[in-house]
C-alpha cells in the first residue's frame, strides 16, 4: 500500500510539473502571438507615409511623434521646425500624432491652393471640445465647422471692421495711461533708477484690462492687484499640461474624451465667464445702456443689426502690413438666430485671443527694442513727433500712419508669430500631388485627415527672409516689403479662415508701444538672455525664466 501511494505521489508530481511547463509554453506562445499582432498593427498603422513616398521621422509605438512634446523635451515650435527643416526638398512631410497621420505643408504654392483656391475642401479647424460637453468652447468661431462657421463669420465680421475698432481707442488709452503712470511711480519710488521686472506680467495685465474694458465693459485694474478677472484669464489661456493632453487626446480619441466628459476649462472658469457676459447683457438691456464695445456688438449681431460697411467709401486707414482682409465668405448677409451660449462662446474666444497672443506680441516687441536701441530710438522719435503734431491726442488714423511703427510690429510678428501653426481638416478626399520630384505616386489626403501649415519655420526660413533670426524692421520698409514672397508671411493666418481680430490686435499692440515709448525707455537687465529659449511648460510663447528687462523714465 505504501509503495502504491508513493508511486501515485510521484506520478502526480510529474503531471504537475508537465502542467506548469505546458502552461508556461502556452503563455509564451500567446505572448509571441500578441507581440506579433502588435508589431503587424504597428507596421500597418504607421505605413501611411512609407507606402506613399512621403518622408517622415520614425514614430514611437502608439504615441507616434508627439512624445517629445508630451514629456516636455522640446517646445511645440521647435518640434515643428524639426520636421520642416529635416526634409528641405519636400513639398510636404508626414507626422504621426499617436496613430493619426498628419501632413505638414512646406510648399508655398500648395499652401495657397489649400487655404484659398480649394478652400471648400479645407473649411474646418480640428476640434478640441465636444458641443455636448463644453459648448462654450465648441461653439466659438474658431471651433465651428461648415456652414455654421460661415454664418457666424458673416455675422461677426461687421464687428471687426476699422470703423468699429476705432471707437475703442479711448478705452485702450485709459488703460495705457494707468499703466505708464504706475510704471513712472515705481521708477520714482526707486529714486529715479531703472526698475527691473518681468515684462510678460506687465503686458498680460495690460491686455487683461484692455479686454475687460473693450469686450466686457468692465474696469478691473489688474495692474495694481491680482483681480479675479485676471486670475481667470490666466487659467483660461495658460494652455499648460492639461490642455496639451486635451489637444492630442481629442484628436486621437474623441469618443473617449466625450465619454469621460473631459474639458479644456474648469467648471469654475466656464461659469465665471458665462455669468460675466450674461449679467452684463441683462444689465444693459434693463437700463438701456449703449457702450461701443464687443458686448454691445454681439448684442447687435444677435438682433441682426450689424451691417457690412463699404470699404471703398471709408476714409479710415487700415491697420498695417500684417492686416488680413475679409473674404467673400465673411461679407454675406445672414439672417440667423444665435443662442446666448453662442454669444458667450464668442466673448470668451475674444478674451482668450486677446489675453495671451496680444500680450505675447507686446512683450516680444519690448524685448526686441531693448536689444536693439537704435530701432527703439528711431521709433520713439517717430512717436514723439506724432504726439506733438496731434497736441498729445491719440488718433486712430494717425497711429496707423506711422511707417516705422508698422515696420517694427510687422517684424516682431514675423519673428514671434503667436499663431505659430495653422491647421485644416480635409472635408473630402483631396489630391496633394507628389511629395517630391522623385516620388512615383500622388498622395491622396482622405476625408477627416489634417494638414498643418508651419508658420513659425516658414517665417524663419532664410530662403524667404535672409538672416532670419535677426530683428530687422527694414524688411518691411516701403522699399523692401514688396520683396516678401506671397504666403511666406502670415501672422494672422491666410484665406477665408484667417484671424477675424487682426485689426483689433494690431491697434492694441501699437497703442501699447505708442504710450509706453512716449514716456518710458526699455533696456536689457542682468536677467535678460540674449538668446531666447522657450519655456516647455506650455503651448504659449513664454521665455524660460521670464522676459526680464529694465525700465526708466524717458528723458
Amino acid at each position: 500500500m505504501r509503495g502504491n501511494h508513493l508511486s501515485s505521489l510521484v506520478f502526480r508530481f510529474v503531471d504537475y510539473t508537465k502542467t506548469k511547463e505546458d502552461t508556461a509554453m502556452i503563455f509564451l506562445i500567446w505572448a509571441a502571438v500578441l507581440l506579433a499582432i502588435i508589431y503587424i498593427y504597428h507596421r500597418r498603422a504607421y505605413s501611411r507615409f512609407s507606402s506613399n513616398d512621403v518622408k517622415y521621422i520614425p514614430p514611437a509605438p502608439f504615441i507616434g511623434n508627439v512624445g517629445p512634446i508630451i514629456f516636455r523635451k522640446i517646445h511645440f515650435v521647435d518640434d515643428l521646425t524639426r520636421f520642416y527643416a529635416s526634409f528641405p526638398d519636400e513639398r510636404f512631410v508626414g507626422r504621426y500624432e499617436f496613430m493619426n497621420s498628419i501632413i505638414i505643408l512646406r510648399d508655398l504654392e500648395l499652401i495657397k491652393k489649400i487655404t484659398i483656391k480649394d478652400f471648400e475642401y479645407f473649411l474646418d479647424h480640428r476640434g478640441f471640445a465636444d458641443e455636448e460637453v463644453e459648448p462654450i468652447f465648441a461653439r466659438n468661431l474658431f471651433s465651428l465647422k461648415g456652414d455654421e462657421w460661415k454664418d457666424m463669420r458673416s455675422t461677426l465680421s461687421p464687428a471687426f471692421t476699422s470703423s468699429k475698432i476705432r471707437v475703442m481707442v479711448p478705452f485702450m488709452e485709459e488703460v495705457g495711461n494707468q499703466m505708464t503712470a504706475l510704471m513712472a511711480k515705481r521708477i520714482n519710488d526707486n529714486r529715479g533708477e531703472a526698475v527691473e521686472m518681468d515684462v510678460r506680467d506687465l503686458t498680460r495685465r495690460y491686455a487683461n484690462d484692455v479686454i475687460a474694458s473693450c469686450a466686457f465693459g468692465l474696469k478691473v485694474d489688474s495692474q495694481t492687484k491680482d483681480t479675479e478677472f485676471f486670475e481667470m484669464g490666466k487659467r483660461a489661456s495658460s494652455f499648460k499640461l492639461r490642455q496639451m493632453i486635451m489637444f492630442f487626446a481629442y484628436s486621437a480619441l474623441p469618443g473617449l474624451v466625450k465619454r469621460l466628459k473631459m474639458t479644456l476649462f474648469s467648471k469654475e472658469t466656464t461659469n465665471f465667464f458665462t455669468n460675466v457676459v450674461m449679467d452684463t447683457m441683462r444689465h444693459r438691456e434693463a437700463h438701456n445702456i449703449i457702450r461701443p464695445d464687443m458686448i454691445h456688438l454681439l448684442m447687435e449681431a444677435k438682433k441682426g443689426q450689424l451691417q457690412h460697411e463699404d470699404k471703398s467709401k471709408s476714409t479710415i486707414r487700415d491697420a498695417g502690413f500684417a492686416t488680413v482682409e475679409e473674404s467673400a465668405v465673411g461679407k454675406k448677409v445672414i439672417q440667423r438666430n444665435w443662442s446666448d451660449n453662442d454669444l458667450i462662446a464668442q466673448a470668451v474666444l475674444f478674451f482668450i485671443g486677446g489675453f495671451e497672443t496680444i500680450s505675447s506680441a507686446m512683450s516680444f516687441t519690448l524685448r526686441e527694442l531693448a536689444l536693439c536701441p537704435e530701432a527703439q530710438e528711431k521709433l520713439a522719435k517717430e512717436i514723439k513727433e506724432d504726439s506733438l503734431k496731434n497736441g498729445g491726442k491719440i488718433d486712430y488714423n494717425s497711429i496707423h500712419n506711422l511707417p516705422y511703427m508698422d515696420m517694427v510690429i510687422s517684424e516682431v510678428l514675423r519673428l514671434w508669430p503667436p499663431g505659430f501653426q495653422l491647421d485644416r481638416v480635409c472635408a473630402k478626399d483631396y489630391n496633394l500631388g507628389r511629395a517630391n520630384d522623385a516620388s512615383q505616386k500622388d498622395y491622396i489626403l482622405r476625408k477627416g485627415e489634417q494638414v498643418i501649415i508651419p508658420v513659425w519655420p516658414i517665417h524663419r526660413n532664410p530662403e524667404y527672409f535672409p538672416n532670419p533670426d535677426k530683428f530687422d524692421p527694414e524688411r518691411f520698409s516701403a522699399e523692401n516689403k514688396h520683396l516678401i514672397k506671397p504666403m511666406a508671411y502670415m501672422p494672422f493666418g491666410v484665406g477665408p479662415r484667417n484671424c477675424i481680430g487682426s485689426r483689433f490686435a494690431l491697434l492694441e499692440v501699437k497703442m501699447f508701444i505708442y504710450q509706453f515709448l512716449l514716456k518710458l525707455e526699455v533696456s536689457p537687465s542682468s536677467k535678460t538672455e540674449p538668446k531666447a529659449k522657450l519655456a516647455l511648460d506650455s503651448f504659449n510663447l513664454n521665455l524660460e525664466g521670464g522676459t526680464w528687462l529694465n525700465f526708466k523714465i524717458r528723458q
